[in-house]
C-alpha cells in the first residue's frame, strides 16, 4: 500500500463523539475513458491516481466488504450506502460490481440495508449492462454538464472526441427502459451556460433527481469567475438562484434538486446537510483500488496528498479512520470554521461551505469558502421565496 502524508495539518478540533461512516465509496477503477478538461482528479493538484492499481482486485473487494460490515455491526447501523466510483467504474465488468455489492450485503447484519449506486459518465451504459446492474440492486447516477451537446464540450475522450452521443444513448436507456435503476444526474455549474437552458435541457432526460455542484476550487486555485471578496460579486449564486426560481415556480415539480431541497430544510430548522451545506458531520470514506482508506476525492483539488490518511483496510478499521485528524476536522462542525463564519447569521445553513473550497495555501482550511458570496446569495434568495410563500 502506498503510504502518504499530508503537507498541511487540518484545522479544527474533534467532534465530541465521532459519527460513524454511512457512505463507503469504493474506487473500483482508477482510470477513466474520458479526459474532461476540468477534472480535478486527473488534471488537478494531486496525481496519486497514477500510483494506484487500475482496478480493485478480489482481496481488496472482499476486505472492504468485511470492514464495512464490521463498522455497520459495531455502530448498529440500519443502513449504509455503497458508491461504486472511479475513474469510470463501468470500465469494470458490471457483474464484478454486482459481486462486490453482494459481498457487502452478505456480511452486514441482517437488519442493515445496503443502498448501492454506481456513479458513471454514462458513455458505457448499454441495455445489457443496465440489466446486470438492476439484477444486483445497483442504481445508476450519471454525471453530465447539461442536456445539450454544447453544455458538455469539455467532456471529451482521450482523443478529444465528444462524449455526448454515447452519454445521450445511456441516458435515454435509463429514462425510457430502466426507470427503477435511474438514480439521477450530477451537474457541475458552468457559468458559460445559461441556467434556464441547462435546467430545462436536463428535464428532457426525465431524471428523478438533479444535484447542481460547484466546480472544485479554493482561494489558491480559484474556480472560473472567482475569487472575490466575501461580499463581492456572486456569479455562481446568481446562476443557482435562476435555476431555483424555475424549479420553485413550476406548476409540477418534475424532479428533485438536492441543493435546493436541503437549503430549504436547513432554513426551516430541519436537520439536513450535504458536503456543501449545513453543519451535520460528514460521514463518507473512500477505499482506493489498492485498499487505501482516504477522505473524499474533492480534497484532492487542494494539494497533493490532501485526501490521504496513511491507513488501509488490511491493517486498519473504519473506526481507526474516524480517529484521523483530517476526518475529525470534517466532523468538528463549528469548531472547524473561521471566526468570520462563526459571526455570520447564515452559518447554520451554509455550514462554512464545502470543506475543500475553504483551502488557502499557508493557512489551511480555516477560511470562508471561496464561494462565500455565492452561498449567501443563494440562501438569502431561497429564504425570501419561502417568506413570500408563507405570507398571507
Amino acid at each position: 500500500m502506498a503510504q502518504r502524508t499530508t503537507r498541511e495539518k487540518p484545522t479544527g478540533s474533534r467532534a465530541a463523539r465521532p459519527v460513524p461512516f454511512r457512505q463507503f465509496i469504493l474506487k473500483v477503477n482508477s482510470r477513466c475513458n474520458l479526459a474532461c478538461r476540468y477534472c480535478y482528479i486527473y488534471f488537478g493538484a494531486d496525481d496519486t491516481w497514477r500510483h494506484h492499481p487500475v482496478a480493485s482486485d478480489d482481496p481488496v473487494l472482499l476486505r472492504a466488504a468485511e470492514r464495512i460490515a464490521e463498522h455497520a455491526a459495531g455502530h448498529a447501523l440500519r443502513d449504509v450506502a455503497v458508491v461504486l466510483h472511479g475513474g469510470e467504474p463501468l470500465l469494470t465488468d458490471p457483474a464484478r460490481l454486482g459481486a462486490a455489492v453482494g459481498h457487502v450485503r452478505a456480511r452486514v447484519p441482517a437488519d442493515c440495508t445496503v443502498h448501492a449506486v454506481v456513479q458513471t459518465n454514462g458513455t458505457l451504459l448499454t441495455g445489457e449492462r443496465l440489466r446486470v446492474l438492476a439484477a444486483h440492486g445497483i442504481r445508476v447516477g450519471v454525471s453530465l454538464d447539461g442536456g445539450l451537446p454544447h453544455h458538455n464540450r469539455d467532456r471529451v475522450d482521450h482523443a478529444g472526441r465528444p462524449s455526448w452521443p454515447a452519454a445521450t444513448r445511456g441516458l435515454r436507456l435509463l429514462a425510457d427502459h430502466h426507470r427503477d435503476t435511474y438514480a439521477g444526474v450530477l451537474c457541475v455549474v458552468d457559468l458559460r451556460s445559461r441556467p434556464e437552458e441547462v435546467y430545462e435541457s436536463l428535464l428532457a432526460f426525465d431524471p428523478p433527481a438533479i444535484d447542481f455542484l460547484l466546480p472544485h476550487g479554493n482561494w489558491s486555485a480559484p474556480p472560473p469567475g472567482l475569487p472575490g471578496p466575501a461580499d463581492g460579486p456572486a456569479p455562481y449564486g446568481d446562476w443557482l438562484c435562476a435555476a431555483f426560481d424555475l424549479w420553485w415556480s413550476s406548476d409540477r415539480r418534475r424532479t428533485r434538486v438536492r441543493i435546493f431541497e436541503e437549503c430549504i430544510a436547513l432554513l426551516l430548522g430541519v436537520p439536513a446537510g450535504t458536503e456543501s451545506m449545513g453543519l451535520q458531520p460528514f460521514t463518507a470514506a473512500v477505499v482506493e483500488t489498492d485498499g487505501s482508506i482516504e477522505q473524499v476525492d474533492s480534497l484532492k483539488s487542494a494539494y497533493e496528498g490532501a485526501a490521504a490518511t496513511g491507513l488501509d483496510i488490511f491493517r486498519h478499521s473504519f473506526d481507526d479512520a474516524l480517529a484521523h485528524p483530517g476526518i475529525a476536522a470534517r466532523q468538528a462542525g463549528r469548531a472547524a470554521l473561521a471566526p468570520v463564519c462563526l459571526r455570520c447569521p447564515l452559518v447554520e445553513v451554509c455550514g462554512g461551505g464545502q470543506y475543500p473550497h475553504r483551502y488557502r495555501a499557508g493557512s489551511g482550511f480555516r477560511n470562508p469558502s471561496v464561494y462565500c458570496a455565492d452561498l449567501q446569495r443563494l440562501i438569502r434568495h431561497v429564504a425570501a421565496r419561502l417568506a413570500a410563500a408563507a405570507a398571507p
